[in-house]
């Protein structure tokens, strides 16, 4: 049995049970309670969501607890004392301790992120690094394993976390049931970026979009600066002014982000070598498809290949 105990706090959001919920599916995959939920306050009784209504907890004490989870919200909440008191308790007690989305602000005023890697929404990871300096904050993961501490992404990443924690306890076959009965991907690695190199290009001006959408359509040319310019119908300087003004980066980067993107899906549908792959998307050789996928992505393509026949 692995009990689990679940932290939340007044305002706390309620897609955190999306983690909740995947270790309910467990317990129906296996045929029976493997896991133990335990909703957690620091005083005890209702606590309101973010939604406005309640949910019944436990208030703390000293019960011994395989996983402690902290729930999160939508904006960074103030950390009582409490709070910081439980959370290095659960360090010193219990197995794992795992903070989804902004829960990590509360490992990092506790300490427990000192020296370690940690994540968070991408909105908020900034703001984490600024807070906690001694933090090794990693921006675009989905989610992060430090020893016991378990930190993630967004609140729907805690269903990764979840599914990561349940092929660890039960097996891959398990945690695989589990993502079917949610109809979830499984299983997102914890290196994956959070979004989509293609959606993070949302330029304000026609010619820029055209550049892309050509960029996009011709990933196995060169895609010079200029053949760029001639696609958005500006010169090179102007193009290249423009594009960083519009998308907040370069038109190198963008290039390189788009050819990832591009390699990445090619992998996921495994019908290529990596050879194929690295010249259909304009990387030339596999040596420098590895490198960019290790600048944008954290994992060398093996790696995401290896992850993507795995769930097939």
């Amino acid at each position: 049995m692995h009990r689990i105990g679940f932290v939340v706090f007044p305002r706390f959001q309620l897609m955190g049970f999306a983690a909740v919920t995947a270790f309910e599916m467990a317990n129906v995959a296996l045929g029976e309670p493997v896991y133990e939920i335990e909703l957690l306050s620091e005083r005890g009784g209702e606590v309101k969501s973010s939604a406005g209504f309640g949910v019944l907890t436990k208030s703390f004490d000293h019960t011994p607890y395989d996983t402690v989870m902290f729930g999160a919200g939508t904006t960074i909440e103030p950390i009582t004392p409490g709070l910081i008191e439980f959370a290095r308790h659960a360090l010193e007690t219990a197995r794992r301790v795992a903070a989804p989305c902004t829960g990590a602000f509360v490992l990092g005023e506790s300490g427990l992120l000192d020296g370690r890697r940690a994540t968070t929404h991408w909105a908020f990871a900034r703001q984490l690094q600024e807070r906690f300096p001694a933090v090794k904050v990693e921006e675009d993961r989905i989610f992060i394993v430090d020893g016991s501490i378990w930190t993630s992404a967004g609140m729907t990443a805690s269903i990764d976390l979840a599914l990561a924690m349940i092929e660890k306890d039960h097996g891959q076959e398990v945690a695989r049931s589990v993502a079917r009965k949610l109809v979830v991907y499984h299983r997102r690695a914890g290196g994956q970026s959070q979004f989509s190199a293609l959606l993070e290009l949302d330029p304000k001006s026609d010619r820029i979009q055209r550049s892309i959408d050509y960029a996009k359509a011709n990933l196995s040319s060169v895609l010079s600066v200029e053949e760029l310019a001639d696609a958005a119908g500006l010169s090179a300087r102007q193009f290249s002014r423009a594009f960083r003004a519009e998308t907040g980066q370069s038109p190198a980067k963008a290039v390189e982000n788009l050819r990832v993107e591009a390699a990445r899906l090619m992998m996921e549908q495994g019908r290529h070598s990596m050879d194929v792959i690295a010249e259909e998307t304009g990387f030339a050789d596999r040596d420098r498809m590895r490198r960019a996928f290790l600048r944008a992505l954290g994992q060398p393509p093996q790696t995401i290949r290896r992850n993507a026949r795995e769930s097939a």
